[in-house]
């Protein structure tokens, strides 16, 4: 009874019904009409040179009732034609004995008792005969009192509501079938078993919910993949370190290494590198979930940039990089977490750096652009292939594959940074022409603070 198609089904079946009601009320309503139309015929035949005025001078030329039959088949093929229906005569003679029955030869010459709708039939005083008349309905249910348009109209509304019924059950099930094969795609991406799609039909609305599961589907695929992907990537990238540690611990416990400060300066660089992805992986977490704890107040760009530079100039110097700064005045204050942003500035310049050649330059640029407070980290290094750009921010995505964690990071810098950038509200691109020396260009949108 839970299901839609049943309630759907019942429903049209309601309908169908309380039309079927209201067509037996009119039948009934028509046929009292009918009936009252045949009570009045009574008194048409009373009328001057009615059918009791012919019948009478019938007998009184004849003498007999005899031939009497050719002259009421006539009448009733005429008098008061209707749908369905008939007018039919009884005749008896002034015995009492049947002369004519149109509908039953056989009575003829049997003796019949009166009723009190028999009309008397009078030549010179004298009773010659008797006449009953009424109106034969034939419909096709059975005999219903309900007159000829009326049973006319029961049969037309048993035949429709029949029709109603097995059409509202057939329009219910197809009406449901969508619905049933999403329940049954979701049930089957709810026991991992494969992202289904389904079939866009039925109506406006249903075929919607079909185009919107088919995206769901696809976007939970993807993260699907997304996360199989995360999963082998942190496996990857934790494996090594582990390996070298396990490699170089096993082989000073067997006396290959001797155990001496520089030995164990590599086994704490090892360490390092765990810690470092372990908590940039803290991090990416935290932003994505936007749950990364942010001290959001007025900040001032120029003080950030200041603070990362300084720690950069004596790299960028031994690295023989130029590293410039250039900030518009006066910059708008932002709303922003100055340790964030120091992060995100940090990383931004230690990718720069990464990919500078040596003789190069990397410039970090603040400024104004319609009513958005920008800052741009340009670098003249290699650049970025036009087929690396999109993906430049994913986790673990290196565009030079020869480049290892250790010379080239963990793949999560950048996106670190577009976690945190969005998590300012802000917006960051990329642009590169992948040619040398053109380098690189990274700029972030924000908004000035309220005043």
């Amino acid at each position: 009874m839970n299901r839609l198609w049943v309630r759907l089904s019942i429903a049209f079946s309601a309908v169908v019904l309380l039309g079927v009601l209201m067509l037996v009320l009119i039948a009934s309503i028509v046929g009292q009409a009918e009936a009252q139309q045949t009570g009045d015929v009574r008194d048409l035949f009373h009328t001057s040179n009615g059918l009791i005025d012919r019948l009478t001078d019938f007998y009184r030329t004849h003498g007999t009732w005899d031939g009497v039959g050719i002259f009421l088949e006539g009448a009733e093929s005429v008098l008061i034609p209707a749908p369905r229906s008939r007018m039919v005569f009884t005749l008896m003679d002034a015995d009492r004995r049947i002369v004519y029955d149109a509908q039953n030869t056989e009575t003829v010459g049997q003796m019949t008792s009166l009723d009190a709708d028999t009309i008397r039939l009078v030549v010179n005083d004298q009773t010659v005969g008797f006449l009953n008349f009424r109106r034969v309905f034939v419909p096709l249910l059975g005999k219903w009192a309900f007159g000829a348009v009326g049973s006319f109209a029961l049969q037309l509304a048993a035949v429709g509501g029949v029709l109603g019924i097995v059409f509202g059950v057939l329009m219910s099930r197809g009406l449901t079938a969508p619905l049933n094969r999403l329940a049954e795609a979701a049930q089957a991406i709810g026991a991992g078993k494969q992202y289904r799609h389904v079939e866009v039909s039925g109506s406006v609305e249903i075929a919607a919910l079909a185009t919107a599961f088919n995206d769901m589907a696809d976007a939970l695929e993807k993260a699907e993949s997304v996360r199989r992907n995360m999963v082998a990537d942190v496996a990857h990238e934790l494996r090594t370190p582990l390996s070298v540690l396990q490699g170089n611990l096993r082989a000073v416990l067997d006396g290959v290494y001797p155990l001496e400060n520089a030995e164990i300066a590599r086994l704490y660089d090892q360490t390092r590198v765990l810690s470092r992805l372990v908590n940039d992986l803290h991090d990416l977490t935290l932003a994505e979930a936007r749950q990364l704890p942010l001290n959001l107040q007025s900040t001032n760009l120029r003080q950030v940039i200041d603070s990362v530079v300084k720690t950069f100039g004596p790299v960028a110097e031994t690295e023989h990089v130029t590293l410039a700064v250039h900030i518009d005045e006066p910059l708008p204050a932002i709303m922003g977490d100055s340790v964030r942003l120091m992060q995100v500035l940090h990383n931004l310049l230690a990718n720069a750096l990464r990919y500078t050649p040596p003789g190069g330059e990397i410039e970090v640029l603040a400024c104004l652009e319609d009513k958005a407070v920008c800052l741009i980290v340009k670098d003249t290094g290699d650049g970025i292939p036009q087929e690396h750009l999109p993906h430049v921010f994913e986790r673990f995505y290196r565009a030079d594959k020869a480049r290892s964690r250790v010379n080239g990071g963990s793949g999560l810098g950048l996106a670190i940074v577009r976690a945190i950038v969005e998590a300012h509200g802000a917006h960051i691109t990329v642009r590169s022409q992948g040619i040398a020396g053109q380098g690189t260009t990274f700029s972030i949108q924000f908004l000035p603070a309220a005043a």
